[in-house]
């Protein structure tokens, strides 16, 4: 006698469908890491964002050894050399140079990636958690569930994404409870999420009408083994290639709430925040250059790497891009 499991397992088997082949081929590339990495490293543009995370990755493990702390105690507060106003030149003390105030850039960079690889991460995995739960709970029960839940998507879009995190984190700054990178990161999360949440919700709805979805139904699958074993597996994958590259942009829109005084507080080690000391100088960039070029570079090289990756990922994983490449 067929038992449930049985028929379950000859249903998956017979499933076929982009979203099916594309859980095949991650597992294929898991079980033969070989084969992925051959196929990341073929393409020059994702080995490119490849190195530049990993350099990012090295600079922030090696951070105590690059830079050491002044006050172990306080490793992310970068140490001044005095409190004069006018910036000073890189010099064999200062290989970056210092900022108004006399913070140390080259600490400020370096002690910075970490910063941006807490936030960013942080910050993604935060709103791919919350879109996953409301984008799935809305596409996949539909009905007056779906639309409620659309219509807090919709409010929280109605809202231009960077103007009400700035509102957002000037509000919380007031509160003691937070300290400044908590509150800019908060702001960040409570309206990012949406993006997910639509794309999660679009793609559940396809795949909740596939047929293999409709035969566990019928043999009795209750909704939670439904969503976690068909249903999410097989539409997460666009949200995986949005949120690769959404670690770089968080990064950025993270920097500006720090360049506006709403992200890190002063003297704490975030890109942001060192190119916020330059803003009084900006007449005489051609004399300050290196307030602005050292902790602009490491923003536009973060970014840029997380990005490529996202292509990458999107190439290599998409079963209708590797399909028309045959």
């Amino acid at each position: 006698m067929t038992t449930f499991e049985d028929a379950e397992r000859d249903l998956e088997q017979e499933t076929e469908g982009g979203a099916k082949q594309f859980v095949r081929n991650l597992a294929n590339n898991v079980r033969h890491p070989p084969q992925f990495i051959q196929r990341m490293l073929k393409n020059p543009v994702s080995l490119t964002g490849i190195l530049l995370v990993l350099m990012f990755v090295v600079i922030a493990i090696l951070a105590p050894v690059l830079a050491p702390p002044v006050r172990p105690e306080e490793p992310y507060r970068i140490p001044r050399d005095g409190y004069l106003a006018e910036p000073k030149p890189p010099s064999p003390e200062h290989p970056f140079g210092t900022t108004e105030g006399q913070y140390d850039i080259y600490y400020g960079v370096i002690w910075g990636a970490r910063t941006a690889f807490r936030v960013g991460v942080l910050i993604t995995l935060a709103t791919i958690s919350i879109g996953l739960a409301v984008g799935t709970a809305s596409g996949y029960f539909g009905g007056w569930v779906d639309e409620g839940l659309m219509r807090v998507v919709d409010i929280f879009m109605g809202f231009p994404f960077l103007l009400a995190a700035i509102t957002l984190a000037a509000v919380l700054g007031s509160s003691p409870k937070f300290d400044r990178i908590t509150t800019g990161m908060i702001a960040l999360i409570v309206f990012g999420w949406t993006t997910y949440a639509r794309l999660l919700r679009g793609d559940i709805q396809s795949v909740k009408e596939r047929d293999y979805v409709m035969a566990a139904r019928t043999l009795g699958a209750g909704h939670s083994r439904i969503m976690l074993r068909h249903v999410i597996p097989n539409s997460i994958f666009p949200t995986l290639v949005v949120a690769s590259m959404d670690i770089g942009s968080y990064v950025l829109n993270f920097a500006a709430l720090s360049f506006l005084g709403l992200g890190a507080e002063p003297g704490y080690a975030d890109w942001g925040q060192l190119i916020s000391f330059a803003r009084n100088w900006m007449p005489s960039l051609s004399t300050y250059w290196y307030i602005l070029v050292y902790p602009g570079i490491a923003i536009l090289l973060f970014v840029l790497g997380w990005n490529l990756i996202g292509d990458a990922f999107r190439d290599i994983l998409d079963p209708k891009l590797a399909r028309s490449r045959r």
